[in-house]
C-alpha cells in the first residue's frame, strides 16, 4: 500500500500534499506525482522546485508521451472541446493517472472546502477509488491555501500573480470570453496560435464565435466561472456524465 498525492503546481494540491505527508508521517510509502503538460506556464517548474523543498521530497514527473506531453498533440486526433469538457485532460492527465495508479493506493486530491460536490461527483464515478481529501477533512477553502502558501514564503505561480484563477495551460480551451480577451493582452502568442487552429480545423473553443473574432469588450474575466483543469476535476466531471 503506498499513498500518492497528485501534485498539479497548483495552490491547492500543493497544501493537500504537505498536510497529507505531515499527517502520515512515514507510515505509508508516499508518492507526490505531478502530470506534466507542456502548455503550463514555465514558472510551474520553479513553483515545483521551491514545493519539493517544502515537502523535504522530490516530485516524481510523469505524463503522456503518445502524445508528447501536449494539448496541441492531442487536438490531432480528438476535438478541442466537447460540451464543455477538454479531451486534452483526458489523454494528458486522466490516462497518466490511470496507467499510474495501483489498486491498494491511497490517492491524495486537493479538492477544497468549496468543492464538496466535485468530490461527491467524484465517488460516484470512482467508487473503487481509496480517495483522501486533507483539505475537505479540515474545512480549508482555496483562499486559505494561497495564504498558507505566502506563510511558507513561497512565491505562487505565475498564472496567479497575473490574476488568473486557477493555474491551468496558458490557453485553456475551456476559457470564456473575457479569459481569452485576457489571454490576447498577456500571451498573444498563444491566443494566435489557439486562433490559428481553430480555423485549420474549422471548430471553436468558444460556443458561438472563433477566437479571432473576439471584441475586446467581450466577456468579463473576474465573474466568468473557474477553469477546472486539474487531473480530478474534471476527470469527475467527464466520468459522471458518461463521456469516452
Amino acid at each position: 500500500m503506498r499513498i500518492v498525492c497528485w501534485f498539479s503546481c497548483g495552490a491547492a494540491s500543493a497544501v493537500a500534499t504537505k498536510l497529507a505527508i505531515a499527517e502520515n508521517a512515514g507510515k505509508l510509502p508516499l508518492i507526490i506525482a505531478y502530470t506534466e503538460v507542456l502548455e503550463e506556464h514555465i514558472d510551474n517548474k520553479r513553483f515545483l522546485k521551491d514545493c519539493e523543498k517544502w515537502f523535504g521530497q522530490e516530485v516524481l514527473i510523469i505524463g503522456n508521451d503518445k502524445y508528447k506531453r501536449s494539448i496541441y498533440e492531442t487536438f490531432k486526433t480528438s476535438a478541442m472541446n466537447i460540451k464543455g469538457s477538454a479531451p486534452c485532460t483526458q489523454k494528458l492527465k486522466k490516462q497518466v493517472r490511470l496507467k499510474f495508479q495501483e489498486v491498494n493506493d491511497r490517492q491524495v486530491f486537493g479538492y477544497t472546502a468549496e468543492e464538496q460536490n466535485r468530490l461527491d461527483r467524484f465517488i460516484d464515478a470512482n467508487n473503487d477509488v481509496d480517495i483522501w481529501t486533507p483539505l475537505i477533512d479540515k474545512g480549508l477553502s482555496k483562499e486559505y491555501c494561497l495564504g498558507m502558501l505566502r506563510n511558507a514564503n513561497i512565491e505562487l505561480p505565475e498564472m496567479y500573480r497575473l490574476g488568473y484563477h486557477n493555474n491551468n495551460c496558458i490557453g485553456c480551451v475551456k476559457g470564456g470570453m473575457g479569459y481569452w480577451n485576457k489571454i490576447k493582452v498577456d500571451f498573444p502568442e498563444h491566443f494566435d496560435r489557439m486562433a490559428d487552429l481553430e480555423r485549420f480545423k474549422g471548430q471553436t473553443v468558444l460556443k458561438d464565435r472563433y477566437l479571432d473574432e473576439l471584441k475586446p469588450t467581450d466577456g468579463h474575466y473576474p465573474t466568468e466561472q473557474n477553469i477546472e483543469c486539474s487531473i480530478f476535476c474534471q476527470m469527475a466531471e467527464e466520468d459522471y456524465r458518461g463521456d469516452k
